[in-house]
C-alpha cells in the first residue's frame, strides 16, 4: 500500500474519502467535524482507499481500516505511528482519541491510555504532558486528604455576578474550592481574558483556587462526535464522558467530593448536561445545583445577556450583570469586543 496526504477540503477528495468512511460505518461529516482537520492521510492500493486517518489540532480522528486489508493490526499500528509522527512535526506531542469502546484496546496497544469510558464512547490520550502531569501542576493543600473540597467548572464568557455567587456559595460551604476555567478559545472572551477575570473577581476569597481546565474539561464546542450515529444524543454523550473523566481523573486525586452547578432555566443543552452530571458523578462526587443569581429586579443574571448588551451598545445593562472587575475590562475593550461579536465570534 502507498501512503499519501490528501486535501479533504477539495470536493473530489472529500467525496471519495467520505464514501470509504461511510462503508466503514462512520456517518457524521458535519462542518463542525471536518473544518478543524489539518491533515488527512490515506493508504491506497491501485487508487483504492484501504485505510485513512486525520489530525485535527491534537486529536486523531476519522481513523478507519478496510476489513479486507491483510495484517489489519500491523496496518493500524503503522497508521497511528504515521499520524503521531506527523503531529510531532507540527509540534504536537500530546494527543487524544475519541472512539467507540470496542477500539479502545487497539489504541492502548500502541501507547494510549484510557481517560474515561461510557457506553457510547471512550477518550484516550498519549504523550506528554499527560493527566498525571496536569494534576501535579495544580496547587495542593497541606490538609488535602482531610478537607472538604469542591470543584466548579466554568467558561465565564465573561465572568458575571452569577458566577461570583456560585463560587461564593461553594467557598462558604467547603474548606477549599477549585474553579476550573475551560481553556478552549471558542468564545468572545479569550481563555487568557476569562481566566484573569475569574481570578480578579474572586481575589478576596482565600480558599478559592482558580486553575486552567486544559484539555480535561471537554468543551461542547470542540467535542468530536464523528463516530456516533446521527440519531444519538451528542450532548448527553459528551456530558457523560466529561463527567466520568472529571470523577475518575480529576476529583479522585484532588479529593474533590462536591461539584457545584448553576441551574439553567433557559438552555436545554445545559439542563441536559446537569442531568447527566447528576447521574454520573454520585456517589463519589456530590452534585449541588444552585439557583441562578438574580439582579435587584428579579432578572436572572447570565453571560449571554452580558454579550447581548455589549452587542446592543448598552453599558448600563452590562453593569447590572457583572462585578466591577469585569466591568472595568469590558469598558476598556468595548470596541474590540463589539468587533468580535460583529465578526461572528459570539458563542
Amino acid at each position: 500500500m502507498q501512503v499519501r496526504e490528501i486535501n479533504i477540503h477539495l470536493k473530489r477528495n472529500f467525496t471519495k474519502w467520505k464514501k470509504f468512511l461511510q462503508f466503514n460505518e462512520i456517518q457524521v461529516f458535519s462542518e463542525k467535524e471536518t473544518a478543524s482537520i489539518d491533515k488527512t492521510f490515506v493508504w491506497e492500493d491501485n487508487g483504492e482507499i484501504l485505510a485513512t486517518g486525520s489530525i485535527a489540532d491534537n486529536v486523531l480522528k476519522y481513523i478507519a481500516i478496510c476489513s479486507k486489508v491483510q495484517g489489519h493490526g500491523e496496518t493500524f499500528n503503522s497508521l497511528v505511528s504515521k499520524l503521531e509522527n506527523e503531529a510531532a512535526m507540527m509540534g504536537r506531542f500530546h494527543l487524544f482519541v475519541f472512539t467507540k469502546p470496542q477500539y479502545s484496546q487497539s489504541f492502548q496497544y500502541v501507547g494510549f491510555h484510557e481517560l474515561a469510558k461510557v457506553d457510547q464512547g471512550v477518550i484516550l490520550e498519549s504523550g506528554t504532558p499527560d493527566v498525571h502531569d496536569y494534576i501535579s501542576s495544580l496547587p495542593h493543600f497541606d490538609d488535602q486528604s482531610n478537607s472538604r473540597i469542591a470543584g466548579i467548572v466554568m467558561n465565564a464568557n465573561p465572568f458575571t455576578k452569577g458566577h461570583r455567587y456560585l463560587i461564593e456559595k461553594a467557598s462558604k460551604e467547603n474548606d477549599h474550592v477549585y474553579v476550573f476555567v475551560v481553556s478552549e478559545d471558542v468564545s468572545i472572551f479569550s481563555f487568557a481574558e476569562r481566566y484573569e477575570l475569574v481570578k480578579a473577581g474572586t481575589r478576596d476569597l482565600p480558599n478559592v483556587t482558580i486553575v486552567p481546565g486544559k484539555e480535561y474539561m471537554v468543551s461542547y464546542a470542540t467535542f468530536p462526535a464523528y463516530f456516533l450515529k446521527d440519531d444519538q444524543n451528542v450532548g448527553r454523550f459528551q456530558a457523560s464522558l466529561d463527567g466520568t473523566l472529571f470523577k475518575e481523573q480529576i476529583a479522585k486525586p484532588l479529593n474533590i467530593t462536591r461539584r457545584y452547578l448553576g441551574k439553567e432555566p433557559y438552555s436545554k443543552t445545559t439542563d441536559v448536561y446537569n442531568e447527566e452530571l447528576s447521574r454520573v458523578l454520585p456517589p463519589d462526587v456530590e452534585v449541588k445545583i444552585i439557583d441562578r443569581k438574580q439582579a435587584e429586579d428579579q432578572d436572572i443574571i447570565s453571560a449571554t445577556k452580558v454579550r447581548a448588551a455589549i452587542a446592543n451598545d448598552n453599558i448600563a445593562l452590562v453593569k447590572k450583570y457583572v462585578p466591577d472587575t469585569t466591568l472595568e475590562f469590558i469598558k476598556n475593550n468595548w470596541s474590540e469586543l463589539q468587533t468580535r461579536i460583529k465578526e461572528g465570534s459570539i458563542k
